[in-house]
């Protein structure tokens, strides 16, 4: 590994006359500029969606992992007599920190995704929601179940669980994806890259045979294509990487999206991490072009 990040170094520096042999324009060029820039440009949205979920998983985890929700249904003369036992059942219950009936309002404002902001909650057989936040330690949902079922009939006790863990697993899946995505990405800028090179190979093998002839190894010439080839992919995911950052800087915030979305984009220190996109892209460059070309050169002999 040494060796090659020895070699890589010397990249920046070149031979002239090794140089020769690769054509500065052309087909290939075009190509390894558009390819490296697209993938770069694809790789800065993917990354975008890996740290977006894993956020939203973050948030979903805490937000609901210490708060519950007990439902009452009753009828109107006695829904404020069964809050009134349910709150002291809870205040009661080891490892509930507080509860507290929603007031209309508040029932009025989870509905409103809904049904609209003008819902009248108040003419409405709607269950009285009461929110409870548990403690460090939490409390055992089982035995609250009894003793609510016992005391408050028409209560029913929502620990978030059987939605929660759902929700979380999926986000946790989309980040997965946002990584093999990005795996994909490396390994279709490498099979393109490696085709550019084959190409450039193919179309100079005339000047190849007379650098032969002059008495030039096969590494002395691979080292040309592979200096300009990683200079070209460098090039081009440097441009990919920008223009992606700059889209998704454009992309809306949480806010103007309405509250539901975490917003696709990077956040804090984040926004450092597509910097390494380009120096990555020059090494699989780097290793694709290096491959390529003393595979070529062999069957070329």
């Amino acid at each position: 590994m040494k060796i090659y990040f020895a070699r890589f170094i010397e990249l920046v520096g070149g031979d002239p006359q090794a140089d020769r042999a690769v054509p500065p324009t052309g087909f290939t060029a075009r190509l390894t500029l558009f390819t490296a820039g697209a993938m770069a440009f694809l790789a800065v949205f993917a990354l975008a969606l890996s740290l977006a979920t894993g956020r939203l998983a973050d948030r979903w985890a805490s937000e609901l992992a210490r708060t519950s929700t007990l439902r009452i249904s009753a009828p109107d003369d006695q829904v404020d007599a069964q809050v009134r036992a349910a709150l002291q059942v809870l205040e009661t219950t080891p490892g509930v920190a507080a509860a507290r009936a929603l007031t209309p309002d508040e029932q009025r404002a989870l509905l409103a995704p809904w049904f609209g902001p003008d819902l009248p909650v108040e003419d409405l057989p709607i269950p009285q929601l009461v929110e409870i936040i548990e403690d460090a330690d939490g409390y055992d949902p089982t035995g609250l179940r009894a003793r609510l079922q016992a005391e408050v009939p028409g209560a029913v006790l929502d620990d978030h669980t059987r939605w929660r863990e759902p929700m979380i697993a999926a986000a946790g899946r989309l980040r997965s994806l946002g990584w093999i995505a990005l795996i994909l990405i490396a390994a279709s800028t490498a099979a393109m890259i490696t085709l550019a090179a084959q190409a450039a190979l193919a179309a100079n093998a005339q000047v190849i045979r007379v650098m032969r002839l002059v008495g030039a190894r096969d590494i002395y010439i691979a080292r040309a294509f592979v200096r300009r080839f990683t200079l070209r992919a460098l090039a081009g995911a440097a441009i990919g990487t920008t223009t992606g950052l700059f889209a998704v800087w454009l992309l809306p915030s949480a806010d103007v999206a309405g509250g539901f979305l975490t917003g696709l984009g990077y956040q804090g220190l984040h926004w450092f991490l597509p910097l390494f996109i380009p120096p990555l892209a020059a090494l699989v460059a780097f290793f694709a072009t290096r491959a390529a070309a003393l595979r070529t050169l062999r069957e070329q002999s």
